[in-house]
């Protein structure tokens, strides 16, 4: 997990080792083979816990990871292994060998490319939080070691920042706050990864004035040119179109999520929220943000639409590990465009067009949404907002 570049493209458009076979050239096309999503959770944090993965790994492969180094058993136990030697043990330099040296992390900030720019901004980030503790909630996967594995691996970070960050001086304050990488690796390197850090959550708790900070940073950052026009929604004249449920037979994963998806945010229509989520609805968001119910989330959607009304919303990468049975975990990443003309959490309205991108991981059962982790920019959207 690289610390804290915005999305701007599919996994397809990344630079990186290049997988040998011919259908791996586009990393993304993971989306288009369901043949290629696990089925089952074998090899899962389910299957077995972060605790045996770091304290009894095992010698055998449980998967083929052509690539990889030899202690690692399956593309699980490299994801929470890295992960624990980089941060915990501050081992930093592991990047080195984890990371391609033409690797695209995209966070709130921008761009970082290259692993050089990644170790830095590890340094620096251990530095302001030196007991920083990761603890791996879950890690959703798919692909093979000839496409590259996909893994969406959410975090909860923990820790007390008694060194200089980029917010100031040290304050001592205790921070816990939820972050999502979603990362592309082939032969032990990850080259792509998009990061989310709840990172409005960390600066309100280490004490900032939030809308000042962002104020002040948005002042520093490179913002869209203000006189590219409104977000395309529309061909043409018409209404946006209704997305009706497939007649094919069984439940397809990836057809559920972009209808209700489109439905809900593109066409205006949060009732379908009744459709496609449990009535005991569980949301994690940004900002530390829990949502229960359908009610909640059909407020949240509107929020949003009420203060982007010409918002449009682009699914950019789906995969997801499960059967029929034993339910779906699903990772979605996506973005919304808009302009910032109503009234709402981030004050009057600016005029202002901002780019907001997000990840999502959705557990899935009996056809329902019973848990999301939706967690998006947010304190990128408050910098596009509140700067000069």
């Amino acid at each position: 997990m690289a610390p804290n570049s915005e999305s701007n493209g599919d996994s397809a458009a990344v630079a990186g080792k290049q997988p040998s076979s011919s259908a791996a050239a586009e990393p993304r096309a993971i989306a288009k083979g369901a043949a290629i999503m696990p089925r089952d959770f074998s090899i899962s944090l389910r299957a077995r816990s972060v605790d045996a993965y770091l304290r009894n790994p095992g010698s055998e492969r449980a998967q083929r990871i052509r690539g990889f180094e030899d202690q690692y058993c399956d593309i699980i136990d490299y994801i929470v292994r890295i992960t624990h030697r980089i941060w915990e043990e501050k081992d930093v330099g592991y990047i080195y060998d984890t990371y391609s040296q033409t690797s695209r992390v995209y966070d709130d900030y921008g761009l970082q490319y290259g692993s050089e720019k990644i170790v830095a901004d590890t340094v620096h980030t251990i530095n302001a939080f030196p007991d920083i503790r990761l603890y791996a909630d879950e890690i959703i996967w798919a692909g093979d070691d000839e496409i590259g594995f996909h893994t969406s691996h959410r975090t909860v970070i923990k820790g007390h920042n008694t060194g200089y960050s980029r917010y100031g001086p040290p304050t001592g304050k205790a921070v816990f706050l939820w972050c999502i990488a979603n990362c592309v690796s082939l032969e032990n390197e990850i080259f792509a990864e998009w990061v989310i850090y709840d990172t409005a959550n960390l600066i309100r708790q280490l004490g900032h004035d939030l809308p000042l900070m962002a104020r002040k940073l948005g002042n520093e950052m490179e913002c869209e040119d203000p006189r590219f026009g409104e977000a395309e929604r529309l061909p043409g004249q018409g209404a946006p179109p209704r997305i009706l449920p497939s007649n094919a037979g069984g439940f397809d994963v990836e057809e559920f999520i972009r209808r209700n998806w489109h439905n809900i945010w593109n066409r205006r229509s949060p009732r379908e929220v009744i459709t496609a989520y449990h009535p005991g609805l569980v949301c994690r968001g940004s900002s530390g943000r829990v949502l229960y119910g359908r009610g909640e989330y059909q407020s949240f959607v509107l929020s949003l639409l009420a203060m982007f009304p010409d918002a449009m919303l682009q699914i950019d990468d789906i995969y997801w590990m499960g059967n029929d049975a034993d339910g779906y975990l699903a990772a979605v990443r996506w973005r919304l465009a808009g302009t910032h003309r109503g009234v709402g959490i981030y004050g009057a309205p600016t005029g202002r067009r901002i780019n907001l991108w997000g990840i999502a991981q959705q557990q899935i059962e009996g056809g329902l949404i019973t848990r999301e982790w939706l967690l998006f920019n947010e304190f990128a959207v408050m910098q596009q907002i509140y700067r000069d």
